[in-house]
């Protein structure tokens, strides 16, 4: 007896433009476990217990470097994938490796020094206000195309003389 099932896949369309995104995604949740395993490893090597936050400089800036990485999580996640839906998969998935780096680098710069974590901390905001910006951008332009049938981007190639 033969049983359909429903097919679990995307749409071939919808997976190509997705993968990218959920590429980052996945990359983005290692480093968040690879944050809270330091965490872990600083709290045994000075012996502090949950639920201390506090302790040695090394363990605190290090605590404080995964919190703050954690609280970013979320915004990051929504506008890396709002960027991408809405307007462009490639860039919003180059924006999102560029922000993990940044935040790499804030998590290093944080747990050895307060001071090595701002040049980061620029960097990776800066990458967020652009994936804000990208967000906001695509969903304006979304909005108009679909509740007011206009392409503003087409409108403004044909006002400018655009191919």
């Amino acid at each position: 007896m033969s049983h359909d099932r429903p097919s679990r896949r995307l749409p071939a369309e919808m997976e190509e433009k997705t993968l990218s995104l959920a590429a980052v995604t996945v990359l983005a949740v290692l480093e968040q476990a690879y944050f809270s395993l330091q965490v872990i490893s600083i709290r045994r090597k000075f012996s502090v217990t949950p639920p201390a936050t506090t302790g040695p400089p090394e363990f605190e800036r290090t605590f404080r470097a995964q919190a703050n990485c954690s609280e970013y999580f979320p915004i990051f996640i929504s506008v890396l994938w709002t960027a991408g839906v809405f307007f462009s998969p490639g860039l919003s998935s180059l924006c999102g490796l560029l922000y993990l780096y940044g935040r790499f680098r804030y998590f290093r710069g944080y747990s050895e020094s307060a001071q090595g974590r701002l040049a980061p901390l620029y960097f990776s905001a800066q990458v967020l206000w652009a994936l804000i910006g990208l967000s906001s951008l695509g969903v304006g332009l979304s909005f108009f195309r679909v509740h007011l049938n206009v392409d503003v981007l087409q409108q403004l190639g044909s006002a400018l003389d655009l191919p």
